[in-house]
């Protein structure tokens, strides 16, 4: 199986029967190097020059063969990524080396001690970091175990995943010469995990960048339908903006200090999420309209000249009182300050006023870079926020289990949540992740204290271990010496210390477990006559477990019946062999007709029948005939038919790539597929049902399920309908539309 950098549009073809226009290649190539150059703002000391000319040349010489996707020589993919990381991400020449040099070793014959002999350690080190290790295609999840190598290499230095960063938006740009499927796979990975970790380290344009590019490969029709209603717009949302602007410019002429005032579009994907997760549709988001006032101010005076600002926008337009953020006294867990408010703008519509410093806004932009840059004048006390955050990853990885499919989603649980600031008895201060629980509080102070954690005093008020914390929480923890972690505590924690602490405290009860277990096993096949270790691992297989921990585990817990050994096995020696068990004589089976048989719908997986391949619908997405649609290999054998819009998409393109395999729906004789519809709107009180259900059977369709929940007059709807394909189901969705009371009527995926 390749690995997915080989499926990305940067990679290196060698092609010799085409013939390509060597003077056009060379200046190309030659202006590619030169942009590189003019991006550094200030000049290169000459032994920095020295440096990225030769790496320049090496990566140039080891290339000069290979062609990316798009048609270009490969060269221009490093040269643009180390543009990317000096201009976009604010890195310098030692960056932009290795960004030259970030493919030679696994995609040309240089090796990494020849980067280490002219270019020396640290060099060699990031580049290695950024090597995609060979001898994986076995592996249960190649691209975790290559992703868990970037983030373990960035303990060290974090450059390296600034560089995988700008190679992975450079790819990104240019993906559309891939294929649909590797395009597919290349975005799920990037949502997965790029986004993540740009937001993370505050590179707030790039995530964006790849948010909204993944979005458009990912829900390509929502995507446009968005697009097409901004464009509309785009003239009257430019001038309201432009009006808006020049007031807040008459309102700040006489500040005394420099400021400047800009506008801010919402991306594309940002407005999406919101459509999604507020159930409320495209016309009544009210902050699609956002500027930005940037003013300069010494480290010192920043706060108090920010709320000045704010006031003299308050003082001319009414804020809404819920859309204030103080970011500045307590910024993002990724560094970034602001203060952010939602006023009534011109003729009454929802602007949202983005108030920050210079400084603020470079970090705001350039994240991680611009944040060491301003590092030393800070105050003492400042949090270094990328030291904390970098620390916990350590931890993380320390105490990792070596799975690096586990190691990913411990991280990835560290970059997507923002966080909360919670409290112990004697007011110390501690940093958690948003929707931690007591129990993740616990074990944030000592792995002894989580583990036999039994209750907790939440402002004085006792609550179960599993309680979510909110901001400002002051918490006590109660222990007993004979609690011990127990499997549903996994479910009930978010931190990567916490569920780390536990998986080892359950890897050591279920040691414990298969000792007493063992011992059982050995009573009974001492009766036998046979011993233990001769026959251990066959009855593991015969009864289906995975190892032998988890079999003699399960017979402590009298979860196994050991009686079947005397019925299904004899002894030959010192072997157990299974008995032959007698073939039922053949007698023809009763025929039970139905009203309608049950016909498999056809569905052609990687070009073979489904037939091929044993195959069910995802009931995570419920599949509707229409669907874009992908297969998963089970393990178990078979595949499953996801949505290619299913929640869980991302996860297993990213994980589990190698098992993905392309599908379409083909001659469909089955017409009883499962969708989900969320309806909300006005409750007008009697009827509401009846009239939702009328229109659904007046269509021919049926209801398998239908939920309702109302409150202050407004209510929302949950239906499961029995549809034949997308068709049936988009006119369901716009025939419930037509109610003047329903505000938004959306499907969802359960």
């Amino acid at each position: 199986m390749q690995e997915l950098h080989r499926q990305s549009a940067s990679v290196p073809e060698t092609l010799h029967e085409a013939h390509y226009d060597e003077d056009a290649d060379r200046q190309l190539i030659t202006q590619s190097y030169r942009n590189l150059l003019h991006s550094f703002k200030t000049p290169l000391e000459e032994k920095d020059l020295r440096l990225l000319r030769a790496a320049y040349e090496m990566a140039v010489e080891a290339h000069k063969e290979q062609r990316r996707k798009t048609g270009e020589p490969y060269i221009t993919h490093p040269i643009e990524v180390a543009r990317i990381c000096v201009e976009e991400i604010g890195l310098g020449p030692t960056a932009a080396v290795c960004a030259l040099l970030h493919d030679v070793v696994e995609d040309t014959n240089v090796t990494l001690k020849e980067i280490h002999n002219q270019f020396g350690d640290r060099v060699a080190l990031i580049v290695d970091g950024l090597t995609k290790l060979d001898g994986l295609h076995n592996s249960e999840s190649p691209q975790a175990e290559n992703l868990s190598k970037v983030l373990r290499t960035m303990l060290i230095d974090v450059r390296v995943v600034l560089i995988k960063l700008a190679d992975r938006l450079h790819n990104m740009r240019t993906i559309r010469s891939m294929s649909d499927k590797s395009q597919k796979k290349i975005a799920a990975e990037t949502t997965y995990i790029y986004a993540p970790v740009a937001h993370r380290l505050g590179l707030q344009k790039i995530k964006t960048e790849l948010e909204d590019i993944c979005f458009k490969i990912q829900h390509p029709d929502e995507y446009k339908d968005i697009a097409r209603k901004l464009e509309e717009k785009l003239k009257s949302r430019s001038e309201y903006i432009d009006k808006f602007i020049k007031k807040l410019q008459d309102i700040f002429k006489d500040l005394g200090y420099k400021h400047r005032v800009i506008g801010r579009p919402k991306s594309i994907f940002a407005i999406w999420r919101k459509i999604h997760t507020k159930h409320v549709p495209f016309e009544d988001i009210y902050d699609l309209f956002a500027v930005r006032v940037i003013f300069e101010a010494p480290r010192e005076w920043e706060k108090r000249r920010a709320w000045e600002l704010y006031s003299h926008v308050t003082d001319h337009f009414q804020p809404v009182p819920e859309r204030l953020r103080d970011w500045i006294t307590t910024p993002k867990s990724n560094g970034y300050e602001s203060l952010q408010t939602t006023v009534l703008g011109i003729d009454n519509k929802f602007v949202e006023v983005q108030i920050r410093s210079e400084r603020m806004n470079d970090i705001a932009e350039r994240g991680v870079a611009a944040h060491w840059k301003y590092k030393s004048g800070g105050k003492k006390g400042d949090a270094d926020v990328y030291e904390i955050w970098l620390q916990r990853i350590r931890e993380t990885i320390e105490n990792s289990s070596g799975n690096a499919i586990e190691l990913l989603a411990d991280i990835r649980s560290e970059l997507f949540t923002e966080e909360i600031h919670v409290f112990t008895p004697k007011g110390e201060m501690k940093t958690l992740p948003e929707g931690a629980t007591a129990l993740d509080f616990a074990f944030s102070i000592h792995s002894d204290l989580g583990c036999t954690c039994r209750s907790v005093k939440i402002n004085n008020r006792l609550v179960p271990i599993f309680h979510k914390l909110s901001e400002g929480d002051q918490l006590e923890i109660l222990t007993d010496k004979n609690q011990k972690p127990t499997e549903d505590w996994l479910q009930n924690v978010v931190t990567s210390k916490a569920k780390n602490r536990i998986r080892a405290a359950l890897k050591e009860e279920k040691k414990v477990q298969a000792d007493f277990g063992k011992e059982i096993l050995e009573r009974k096949l001492n009766n036998l006559k046979v011993s233990f270790e001769e026959n251990c691992d066959t009855l593991v297989k015969w009864y289906g477990f995975l190892n032998r921990t988890e079999f003699l585990s399960a017979i402590y817990l009298s979860q196994v019946d050991l009686r079947k050994v005397n019925r299904k096995f004899r002894a030959d020696g010192n072997m157990l062999v299974e008995i032959e068990q007698p073939k039922p004589r053949t007698q023809e089976a009763p025929v039970f007709r139905k009203n309608k048989p049950e016909i498999k719908p056809e569905i052609i997986i990687n070009n073979e029948p489904g037939s091929y391949y044993q195959h069910s619908f995802a009931t995570c997405c419920n599949p509707v005939q229409g669907d874009e649609i992908f297969a998963f290999v089970l393990t178990t054998g078979g595949a499953r038919i996801h949505r290619t819009s299913c929640p869980n998409a991302s996860n297993l393109y990213a994980h589990y790539g190698h098992r993905i395999l392309s599908a379409t729906w083909g001659n469909i004789s089955r017409s009883d597929f499962l969708a989900h519809v969320v309806v909300t709107g006005i409750d007008t009180g009697p009827g509401v049902i009846q009239q939702l259900t009328n229109r659904i059977y007046d269509l021919g369709i049926n209801i398998r399920s239908f939920e309702i929940r109302g409150e202050g007059g407004y209510f929302e709807g949950h239906l499961g309908l029995i549809v034949v394909n997308t068709d049936q189901l988009q006119r369901a969705i716009l025939e419930l539309r037509k109610f003047e009371w329903v505000s938004n009527v959306t499907r969802s995926d359960n």
